[in-house]
């Protein structure tokens, strides 16, 4: 028998793990849960034929109490991970829960304390480090090829936000904001490429063309779909997030680019997945290998979701720890939300104002 591993909230990216989890092999899909009937038949549907056979719940608590599994992923919406959490983390089952880690600092913050109380691994779902040309990028940098960090610039430009149940993602409120709910994954690249502390955040942003013309219960959707962020890091580097939500004809959805003191290296994706390191040296460059995915299943973000889970299921077989920890999720989530104050309010926020208790 494999780890027995049950899914949380089995809307469009529970789905995805059900089908991650059958990829890999190595795992028995015991429990679901989702308190919305619909959700819990996608997942059936999912399943159907595969030979797992989980048993259904409509509560989270339930699930737990029936001491069915070993691990939990929890893809349920953004405004519900801390209380999912609270329950899951109480115990000894292990859990991947997607990004954000919580829509808040402080809910982050609590997690972050809770979780260092127990053994088991926590592991936050900040899977755009396994996009193949994305890890050769911080395999590159990590390496020394460009010597020093100083600059590092990613540009995002995309289709709008997806519909997911009951369009729960078109209000700040469920979501922390856009700079939170999606942002998080380029702020938790820029945090580890960086290999600094961010300090200072200025960020220009609006909602000025998705969703305006959508209604729910009279009201119009708060989330922007534009954005231009800086992030001043402890070490004196720096970095720019370029993010555009209506400007999904292009070629590339994310261009990444690192510049250190001795050249710089970058990475397209998806695109023709391919990478770039550039000397200064004689100005050389040349193209990185690039290996194309090997997952089991290449579904979104290009089989990085497949490899997360993987090494997810490879960390809790071997009580080893998470590769992407809830520190790490506290970070990208905090700079998300300084991002936001400063667009509100029109000025650099430091940081350690939003680490402050609120």
């Amino acid at each position: 028998m494999g780890i027995r591993v049950g899914v949380i909230g089995t809307g469009m990216m529970g789905c995805e793990h059900l089908r991650n989890l059958v990829a890999h092999g190595g795992a028995e899909i015991t429990a679901v849960s989702d308190p919305v009937p619909a959700s819990i038949g996608w997942a059936r549907d999912v399943l159907a034929g595969t030979g797992h056979r989980p048993a259904e719940f409509a509560d989270h608590r339930n699930l737990l109490a029936a001491g069915l599994v070993d691990a939990v992923i929890i893809a349920s919406p953004n405004h519900t991970h801390r209380a999912v959490l609270d329950d899951v983390l109480a115990t000894d089952v292990a859990a991947l829960v997607e990004k954000p880690l919580c829509t808040t600092v402080p809910d982050c913050l609590a997690v972050v304390e809770a979780a260092s109380r127990r053994s088991a691994v926590t592991w936050v779902g900040l899977e755009y480090r396994y996009m193949p040309p994305v890890d050769v990028l911080c395999r590159t940098v990590a390496d020394g090829a460009i010597g020093r960090v100083r600059m590092m610039a990613i540009r995002e430009h995309r289709f709008p936000f997806l519909r997911k149940v009951g369009d729960w993602n078109r209000f700040n409120e469920n979501t922390g904001g856009t700079l939170v709910e999606k942002c998080c994954h380029f702020f938790d690249l820029m945090n580890l490429v960086v290999g600094s502390r961010p300090v200072r955040v200025y960020a220009s942003g609006a909602q000025d063309v998705n969703h305006l013309d959508e209604r729910y219960q009279g009201r119009t959707p708060d989330i922007l779909d534009n954005a231009f962020v800086t992030v001043d890091y402890e070490d004196g580097a720096r970095a720019l997030l370029d993010l555009c939500m209506f400007a999904e004809a292009g070629r590339n959805e994310q261009d990444l680019v690192v510049v250190g003191d001795a050249g710089k290296v970058e990475a397209h994706v998806p695109g023709d997945g391919r990478a770039f390191l550039s000397l200064r040296d004689g100005g050389r460059t040349v193209e990185l290998p690039v290996r194309e995915s090997d997952a089991a299943h290449v579904g979104f973000h290009h089989g990085a979701s497949f490899v997360e889970v993987s090494r997810f299921l490879t960390a809790v077989g071997s009580r080893g720890g998470p590769e992407v920890t809830v520190v790490d999720g506290l970070w990208s989530v905090a700079v998300g939300v300084a991002a936001h104050r400063s667009i509100e309010e029109g000025r650099p926020v430091q940081v350690d104002e939003v680490l402050r208790a609120q």
